[in-house]
């Protein structure tokens, strides 16, 4: 049977093989398939009602909640394309973002974390563009704006959603995720509806997810690893997904013990933080199936204790970015030491290969270099940025990755560092990846981040900042005397800061800009 090609496809197809299952559980509200299916065809024509047509933007800024699944599906429903927006933005970068991409409607969580979102909206884009309605998701909305539960009752008169779903093609934008900006400003990257499936069956058929796993969800909606490898994930295996709307490790764990949770994806520091949660050791996480982490770099020490403490079954590093969401994974059954070192080998239909940065030479295995990738899942290219869609894809089709890398004889990728944080000591290339895996070995050490910072003799030299362990009283001088005993000499840093936490996007990825700024 051939599968569908569009997520709405794919929302109808869920709805009737899954029809009574679980599809949301969010507190005390329960979505099956079938409910699902139903919330998205009622939202869908409220958004109609408000003026949205095919082709058009909806921005949606909003926490991990069942609201945002509905409102997300939605908008493919009514042939819309989504741009989920970051919950950490202040009105000034989603007001950027509402233009960039010609929003027509924005869907917001008005009072999230404590704030305004709307005043903050309408202060930086007073105008409000091309945006016909302001949604408001939240108990009490915003003045002037559409509740988000009045939307089935102000779409009820609306006729043909089924219609305008199925006209919605495999190769029509399906959504528009804007990078990070950890490195510069944001840029929004455009993926096809038959590209976003592709990501999230890739993911599913390789961690082995069925429609008897419960899926907690904590990497944000608005990431590809919580809309794409969550949510889409949910409606092409039948998995029930239990949405996190802000971290708190207590709070993940006491999840997991009562809902006996069984997938949980994250990057590295969910699961630092859990391990070290004083509730961890009081706290049955039996019922863990699947961890997956697409994180570029993992300290193989952590690996060996989610398997053997968090009582994961299977753990599958990856490796993906929004340009091309799964590019590598590892697969059930690989060796040990592939799990542990690797992030996996290019999914099925994807080429990799390793390039010297300097020369374009493509290198030999085992030797570092960046990361290309070519193939059906890579992006279309990046919002109204030719430019920048010409330095990040090569004529032969090759995505440039930004990450340094090896691949083995057997195609397992270990991605090193980013080549942007890549420093120059003494002559010498020093990947903080490298760095931070060691210091992961050192008892009393949580979690670290190297950046390089400015030497007078050596251009660059290491700086290494350490969040310790409760109780430990690490010192400068045996961070480093364990490192010399490890790395090379220039691959030590020179200087050791404890901190209590490490600076981090809603993402959870460390901002080593912010780090390198402090010195």
């Amino acid at each position: 049977m051939t599968q569908p090609q569009t997520v709405p496809a794919a929302l109808r197809a869920a709805a009737a093989a899954h029809a009574d299952r679980a599809a949301v559980v969010d507190g005390a509200t329960t979505l099956s398939f079938r409910d699902l299916h139903a919330a998205v065809r009622d939202t869908a024509r409220g958004y109609v009602a408000l003026g949205l047509e095919p082709g058009d933007t909806v921005c949606l800024w909003a926490p991990n909640t069942w609201e945002w699944v509905v409102a997300g599906l939605a908008v493919t429903y009514a042939g819309g394309v989504l741009v989920p927006v970051n919950t950490r933005y202040k009105g000034e970068e989603v007001a950027d973002i509402v233009e960039r991409s010609g929003a027509r409607l924005c869907v917001v969580a008005d009072g999230f974390l404590g704030r305004s979102q709307v005043e903050e909206l309408r202060t930086a884009l007073p105008g409000m563009g091309r945006v016909t309605a302001i949604v408001s998701i939240g108990t009490t909305p915003a003045a002037g704006t559409t509740a988000f539960s009045s939307l089935p009752d102000l779409g009820a008169g609306v006729s043909g959603i089924d219609a305008i779903a199925t006209g919605v093609g495999a190769d029509d934008i399906a959504d528009i995720l804007f990078t990070s900006g950890t490195t510069g400003r944001s840029k929004g990257v455009l993926t096809t509806h038959a590209q976003t499936l592709a990501a999230a069956r890739v993911w599913t058929q390789n961690c082995q997810v069925t429609e008897q796993d419960r899926y907690l969800v904590i990497s944000p909606f608005f990431h590809s690893y919580g809309y794409k490898v969550g949510i889409i994930a949910s409606v092409v295996s039948g998995c029930a997904l239990y949405p996190m709307a802000a971290f708190d490790a207590d709070a993940a764990l006491a999840m997991i013990e009562a809902e006996r949770l069984t997938i949980v994806p994250g990057a590295p520091t969910i699961f630092h933080s859990m391990l070290e949660s004083p509730a961890f050791a009081t706290t049955d996480t039996s019922s863990l199936r699947l961890a997956n982490m697409g994180s570029a770099s993992i300290p193989p020490r952590l690996i060996e204790r989610m398997l053997s403490e968090l009582s994961f079954e299977l753990v599958i590093p990856a490796f993906g970015m929004t340009e091309c969401v799964v590019a590598t994974m590892c697969r059930p059954g690989d060796p040990d030491e592939a799990i542990a070192t690797s992030n996996g080998r290019a999914v099925d239909g994807l080429e990799m290969r390793v390039v010297d940065p300097a020369t374009g030479e493509v290198c030999e295995s085992g030797t570092a270099g960046e990361i290309q990738l070519r193939g059906p899942m890579v992006m279309q290219g990046y919002l109204d940025d030719p430019e920048a869609t010409a330095a990040a894809i090569d004529a032969d089709g090759w995505l440039h990755t930004g990450d340094v890398g090896t691949v083995d004889a057997d195609g397992n990728m270990r991605i090193t560092d980013r080549l942007k944080d890549m420093y120059i000591s003494g002559g010498f290339n020093v990947y903080p990846a490298e760095v931070e895996a060691a210091l992961a070995r050192l008892d009393g050490v949580v979690e670290a981040a190297v950046v390089g910072v400015p030497d007078e003799r050596m251009g660059e030299v290491g700086k290494a900042f350490v969040i310790q362990r409760e109780g430990a009283d690490l010192t400068q001088e045996q961070v480093v005397a364990f490192l010399r005993e490890r790395l090379a000499n220039f691959k030590v840093p020179r200087h050791v800061e404890m901190v209590p936490d490490l600076p981090r996007n809603a993402s959870h990825k460390v901002l080593k800009p912010e780090l390198r700024a402090r010195g």
